[in-house]
């Protein structure tokens, strides 16, 4: 996907006036190879992280550069990306810290990203700020370009839940499901950008814990949910899922619906420009606490090239929505003795007059019988 200047501009605009807001010098923006972690190098450079890792070094004045460990000069598409300076060198925080000493600066994946080596040869030259919240708030709102790419990654997710119900069978191993989702995810353009796991459970209601689809033979009487979760050519990761059950979803399962119905009223009103996160997660949390479930994952958050963006939909988060973020959604509601649990998942945009559900999926539990319409 060919990033125009225009776009390019934006993004960094976007960033330098955070930047200046909070007197720093420059921004280190990290990214691994873990999956869902890559993104924010991408965002910021147009290259995609096959292994290892990189950094993105933005001045508040001045060009940017883009850094690799020496090991990775031949892993991943180097002419991909539109900063000019690329570097390669054996330990790219020293790289950083003669290029940053003396400076303030703020470190996107400083918690989780950065590598130990790096952060110390850089802790050593220049005051470090951890600055996740700040950068994920400079890119939340996403341009018409963006919203194409998210758009197309519904389209894929949404398909892919057609195919997992398609192949969908009691008896049938979870793996033996979630393959067929898998290849088509990967025909699509997605190559290594999925996190596709499932969680089950007897007697019509699902185990709270993910795992990653094993050998288990799923029984007439389970409930199953497909985590499915994507980003599509463009690199915007998306969630859209719903919950299978061939048989009958025990009582919890049911008034979790009820719930999950609930909520999914309550957030085309609330995901509102100039609503707070904090109203947004007290609106659509309601019905769960009211029916005495627990939320045993956040109720929601931002999502772009990075999987999990802030803001979070949650508790005491006052950051004010604004037209043009994109919220992945899924309550995870669980029961009082931990033994049971509901988890769809859908990607709304905030407008001016409230959250737009992007998939088009009929909020329900499935029973594996049905087709795409």
């Amino acid at each position: 996907m060919v990033i125009p200047e225009s776009e390019i501009e934006r993004r960094y605009a976007n960033v330098r006036e955070a930047m200046a807001r909070d007197g720093l010098d420059a921004v280190v923006v990290s990214g691994n190879e873990y999956t869902g972690f890559e993104g924010a190098v991408t965002y910021m450079s147009g290259f995609v992280i096959v292994h290892r890792y990189a950094y993105v070094l933005l001045p508040l004045e001045g060009d940017p550069s883009i850094v690799f460990p020496r090991e990775a000069t031949y892993v991943g598409e180097h002419g991909t990306t539109w900063i000019e300076e690329q570097v390669f060198v054996d330990t790219p925080g020293a790289w950083l810290a003669d290029r940053l000493r003396g400076g303030r600066v703020g470190v996107y994946g400083l918690d989780y990203v950065m590598t130990v080596r790096d952060y110390r040869a850089l802790a050593d030259a220049a005051e470090i700020l951890p600055w996740d919240e700040q950068f994920d708030h400079a890119r939340a709102v996403k341009s018409e370009l963006e919203l194409d790419s998210v758009r197309d990654s519904v389209r894929i997710n949404t398909e892919g839940f057609w195919v997992f119900v398609e192949h969908f069978e009691p008896g049938k191993a979870e793996r033996e499901i979630l393959a067929p989702c898998e290849g088509y995810f990967v025909e699509q353009g997605c190559g290594r950008l999925t996190m596709d796991m499932v969680l089950t459970g007897p007697e019509g209601g699902a185990l709270p814990e993910f795992k990653i689809a094993g050998d288990y033979r799923i029984q007439a009487t389970d409930m199953v949910l497909p985590s499915l979760e994507v980003a599509g050519p463009g690199g915007h990761w998306v969630e859209v899922s719903r919950a299978i059950c061939p048989g009958e979803p025990s009582d919890d399962t049911k008034r979790m619906l009820d719930a999950y119905l609930e909520y999914y009223d309550a957030a085309h009103g609330a995901l509102r420009d100039g609503a707070t996160a904090h109203d947004v997660h007290r609106a659509v949390s309601k019905g769960f606490h009211e029916r005495g479930f627990k939320l045993g994952h956040v109720t929601g958050h931002s999502i772009g090239m990075t999987m999990i963006e802030w803001p979070k939909i949650g508790e005491g988060d006052e950051t004010e929505l604004k037209a043009g973020m994109v919220f992945s959604m899924h309550p995870h509601a669980i029961s009082q003795d931990g033994r049971a649990c509901l988890y769809m998942q859908d990607t709304w945009l905030v407008t001016p007059d409230g959250g737009e559900p992007l998939a088009g999926l009929e909020m329900r539990i499935f029973d594996g019988t049905e087709r795409r319409p």
